[in-house]
């Protein structure tokens, strides 16, 4: 089979598409034949050398698949079938033409949904999902803060927090970001790089400032972060594109507004979590992805790029060019 590769660490020139060996499904495993995978920021960090797969995982790039059961290993239960179109989360593997998954970790596609679309929702939603109700316990009525509101993890998370019926604001870096995040839901939207979120954040809140932040840039946002989260606040560290390494007084600051700090790694999360994050996604959110439903939620997809134009595809990523998600379409 073809999947995405690198044979050394460095910048996007170093991928390109390597035949390897098909997997073999294993006990409880499936063999999915994948239609499409995503790009995701941990895809670039892996290829840079600065991310490496959790142990026993597939050093194969991806962690995200959308295609159709191709396959069952021994002892799966019986719940899908060969020809079953599937989606699901993975440590690795998803930039391939076979990847082998779990029976646990699989979740169906809605019927009218394409494997494009599909291939955005794994990573994105059920990260956002973690995040606002397994880690944040987020509350009808509450104020989300989300930075980089434009990503796949923020077009997602403005839509889950609006059907929790709390309150969704968000954090970009161009006005065309900031208005596709409106249309997504967001109840407000600043420009981080040519005004202060915190300030306008806590004007639009009235002062009182906001009960969850997400954030994936981590250091760089601490004082502001600190500065617009509200007393009893839960800040989310999901990612560090900002550092890690803070100078000043984050204890005291912490400790002034009874704030918490909760981080999370949707990747590393061994299979039992993933299972259950899995199972209450599929129960609470899925069935809203299909026509018909209220409110409707909507994976955004940025652009398709075929698997021979891997490179092109983290080029953009990496300009930060992408509204949404980047999908990888995989070769038959």
């Amino acid at each position: 089979m073809f999947a995405a590769y690198f044979d050394c660490p460095g910048g996007p020139e170093n991928l390109y598409m390597k035949e390897v060996m098909k997997p073999d499904p294993g006990e409880g495993e499936v063999l999915v034949k994948v239609s499409a995978s995503a790009l995701n920021r941990a895809d670039l960090l892996q290829r840079r050398g600065k991310y490496p797969p959790p142990k026993g995982a597939s050093d194969i790039l991806g962690l995200e698949a959308a295609g159709s059961v191709a396959g069952l290993g021994p002892g799966c239960s019986g719940r899908w079938k060969v020809g079953d179109a599937v989606m699901a989360l993975l440590p690795g593997g998803g930039q391939a033409q076979f990847v082998t998954v779990p029976e646990g970790l699989l979740m169906p596609i809605p019927k009218d949904m394409t494997f494009i679309q599909a291939a955005a929702i794994p990573e994105a939603w059920l990260t956002a999902f973690q995040l606002l109700h397994f880690v944040g316990k987020v509350q009808e009525g509450e104020r989300v803060l989300i930075h980089a509101g434009a990503s796949g993890v923020g077009m997602a998370a403005i839509q889950l927090v609006r059907l929790a019926k709390a309150i969704p604001i968000v954090t970009a870096g161009t006005q065309e970001k900031l208005e596709a995040t409106a249309n997504a839901g967001a109840a407000a939207g600043f420009n981080y790089k040519n005004e202060d979120f915190s300030e306008k954040v806590l004007e639009f809140t009235q002062g009182s400032g906001v009960d969850i932040i997400l954030d994936c840039v981590g250091a760089s946002y601490w004082e502001k972060n600190l500065n617009c989260l509200s007393t009893d606040g839960r800040w989310i560290i999901y990612g560090l594109l900002g550092g890690g390494e803070v100078h000043g007084d984050l204890l005291a600051r912490l400790l002034s507004k009874r704030a918490t700090i909760h981080t999370s790694l949707l990747r590393s999360r061994d299979k039992e979590a993933s299972t259950g994050y899995k199972q209450a996604f599929t129960e609470e959110a899925l069935p809203h992805f299909s026509q018909g439903a209220s409110p409707r939620l909507q994976p955004l997809v940025d652009s398709v790029y075929p698997l021979q134009a891997i490179a092109e595809a983290h080029r953009a990523m990496e300009e930060n060019r992408n509204i949404g998600k980047i999908v990888i379409e995989i070769p038959v």
